[in-house]
This record gives C-alpha cells, structure tokens and sequence, in this order.
C-alpha cells in the first residue's frame, strides 16, 4: 500500500491494514506484536486517536499521601472566580511517566509538606482566549476595526451566549453542535499590529479544557463579525482563527502570569527542623541555590523561574487524560522561597496558565476516568481541584529536586540520577 493512501479511519478493516503492513516492513520481530494487543476494545479508543493502529503502555507511579488544603471555586455567569470555602485532605497522586526518580523525589517533597502541615493552594482566575486576526490591505482598516469592536463588544458577547441563539441548533453531518453552549465569553481585546486586528476572546468553559469549543465559538463569532463590519466597508483580505495572541500550546510572556488557562498558587511552610530533617539540607543552601539560579535564568533569557514544573505536569497529564501539547503553557511557573522570622522556609510557585479539564477528550479514556477518580476529580468545579492539585504536586517536587541541587556540589541530584537512570 502506498504511503499516500494511507486509511485514516477507525473501523476495523482498516485497523487490521495499518498492522499488516507495519508487520511487512523490514526490521519487524514477532516480539513487537505486543503493541497490536489491546487492553482496551478498539471501540473504545477509536474516538480519541486517528490512524489508530497499536497501543503504548506507560508505567505510572502513585504517589503520597498529600496533605492539601484546597480552595472550592465556581464560575459566577458574570465572569467572576467566587471561593465557595476551603477543605483539608490527603489525596494521592497519579504519574505516568518514565523519568527515573520523579516520583521519589516528588514522595519526598510531600513528606517534608506534610510534616509541616501541607500544601495550601488557590485559584486566581480561570480564562481560556482565543486569538482571531482580520487582515486588512491598511492599517487604517484595522485602527476601525478595533474602535468598532469595542463599541459593539457587549452586543457580540450577549450575541453569542443567548442561549435562544438559532445557532445553537445547527449541527454537522455528525451530529455535532456548531456552537457550544458550555463556552462563554467574557471579553473580548483588540490589538493593531500594521494592517492586522487581533480580537482576543477570552471564554470560561466549566470543567472541559475547552478549546474545541471555544474554537467553534470563536469561529461563528468571526462571520458574524464579518458580515457586521461589511457594510461600514471593512472588507478583510483574510481571517485567521488563531495568530498567537492567545497563548495556546506556546509559552509566552503575556501568560507567565496568568490570562490563558487556570492561574494557581501553591505555598507551604517548612521549619528549619523539618528542611534538616527531611531533605538534609540547610534554608541557607536554599536560599544560595535560588540566588544562582535566578540569575542563571535572566542570563539565559528563560521565560519562568522553576526548578522542574514540566515533569510533574507531564507525568499528570499523562496519567489523567489531559491534552500533552498544553504542558509547555502549563508549566510556566514562578517558584520563589524567603526566609521566616523563625529561621524557616516559605515555598511558593505559581503556574500563570494550567491547562486542564475532567470532561472532553482524553479525559473520557477508562483509564484517565479512573485516575481522576481517585484524585476525586468528578463533577462540578473538579477542574478547580485539578488544577490546585497539580499546582500542589510541582511544589512538592520543586521542595525536593530543589533540595538535591543544594546539597553539598549537589551531589543528592547527582546521586538520584546515578542510582534511578535507565540506562546501566
């Protein structure tokens, strides 16, 4: 079979193709039949993956028990992020990766949070933004454009969340709504740049991550917008859903602090009997490592300051169904720590745009369901909780390798490495 004609559909005939003809090529061992065995039916994993052809099994590791005080949030249709109360818990944690010791290292930040009393965490704000571009021959034509859009802002955004929206009811061949009644918009922001108008829309999307749906949004709302601004005579050469204002998938700076997905805080408080006791280190060798290294970071032009958010937000993502391309958004962070009158550590970290959702996409996987089960993340407002325990789990993990760098020539880090790395 050529290459070209490749079946990008999941009905089994084809599943059955893609396999023979991996099988026919050459380097190809009756060992590597494991990955045409399935422990989940095709059925079920065929709604979540083109070209479904094998399987990967990824080992994960649970850890904990965490000691979190969580906040509970809800979304009031306004736009504002309402604490409802707080709760105390010990909640274990889902990784699904292959780093050696991540988890260890993670296990061991949360015995020193715990032993200190645990890891308090917060949601700031809650927003995912999408940015659309109309494209004019002028810059002038954008200028109108952006002071036409602020007057007309409240009509398009009552526009398109009117739930009597006729829209509402168009559907594809599929069945598929081409609006989304789950995404609402808040805001929406016009940037000029030369002979483009960036509008950036920035929706809630309840518990689903959401940009399938504010994607569809986003794209009714531009043809209406078009068909609006017609007769005044701004006729764009091009519209483009997505141009990179929003923040989707690609770090940036306008996010560092929040904007583009769920901004969280997670702090804790550790003695210095506990710092001594747990990591074997001294609050003096934090504070060294965080003064090296924040103006290692400015030499280097890193846009956050962490030690290794990306590893505890992957192995989560991983395990709980989440979509991987968010991690790099999702692990921009912004760890600090400072001395108390007591001698001890305050630990902090802020990540400015999680990413995060407990209904939708790969969330629907049995085995993602059965993760966020067990983290208690089912419901209304569970990707709050999501969100705060991820948060909790980067800190943790930040105390810990942060710990191993301090040690004396860093050699904890070095021998966690040595001792837990693949290859022998």
């Amino acid at each position: 079979m050529k290459e070209q004609q490749w079946p990008h559909r999941n009905h089994p005939a084809a599943i059955a193709r893609r396999q023979e003809v991996l099988r026919a090529r050459t380097g190809w061992q009756e060992e590597d039949e494991r990955i045409f065995r399935w422990s989940v039916p095709t059925e079920g994993l065929a709604p979540f993956q083109e070209c479904l052809t094998g399987e990967m099994v990824l080992p994960v590791g649970v850890v904990g028990p965490l000691e979190v005080e969580l906040g509970r949030y809800h979304m009031e249709p306004d736009g504002r992020l309402v604490e409802e109360g707080r709760t105390r818990e010990s909640v274990f944690i889902p990784l699904a990766h292959t780093e050696g010791g991540l988890s260890a290292s993670m296990l061991r930040g949360m015995r020193a949070a715990s032993a200190a009393g645990g890891i308090r965490t917060y949601v700031l704000g809650d927003r995912m933004t999408r940015d659309s571009a109309f494209v004019f021959a002028e810059p002038r034509q954008a200028v109108a454009l952006a002071a036409w859009a602020k007057a007309t802002a409240p009509d398009l955004i009552a526009w398109i969340n009117d739930p009597d929206n006729p829209l509402r009811q168009e559907r594809d061949a599929g069945g598929r709504r081409l609006l989304s009644a789950h995404a609402r918009l808040h805001e929406i922001e016009s940037r000029v740049v030369g002979p483009v108008c960036h509008l950036l829309y920035r929706f809630t999307t309840g518990d689903a991550c959401g940009p399938n749906m504010i994607t569809r949004n986003s794209y009714v709302l531009n043809r209406e917008i078009a068909a609006r601004i017609a007769p005044l005579g701004l006729e764009p050469r091009h519209i483009f859903l997505e141009a990179n204002l929003g923040g989707d998938k690609k770090p940036s700076y306008a996010y560092y602090a929040g904007g583009h997905g769920k901004t969280v805080v997670a702090e804790t408080v550790l003695p210095v009997e506990v710092i001594a006791r747990q990591l074997h280190v001294g609050p003096e060798d934090l504070e060294r490592l965080e003064w090296t290294g924040i103006h290692g970071a400015h030499a280097s032009g890193m846009q956050s300051f962490g030690f290794t958010p990306a590893s505890a937000v992957a192995a989560i993502f991983a395990a709980t169904g989440q979509d991987l391309g968010m991690v790099g958004t999702s692990s921009m962070a912004h760890g600090t720590l400072n001395r108390t009158p007591d001698g001890g550590i305050a630990f902090s970290i802020e990540l400015g745009g999680v990413e995060v959702g407990t209904v939708g996409g790969g969330t629907g996987l049995p085995h993602a369901r059965s993760y966020l089960r067990l983290m208690g993340c089912e419901g209304p407002g569970s990707a709050y909780r999501l969100a705060q325990l991820v948060g909790a789990a980067v800190l943790a993990l930040e105390i810990s390798a942060s710990a191993s760098m301090a040690s004396h020539g860093s050699e904890n880090f070095f021998r966690a490495h040595w001792q837990r790395g693949g290859v022998r």
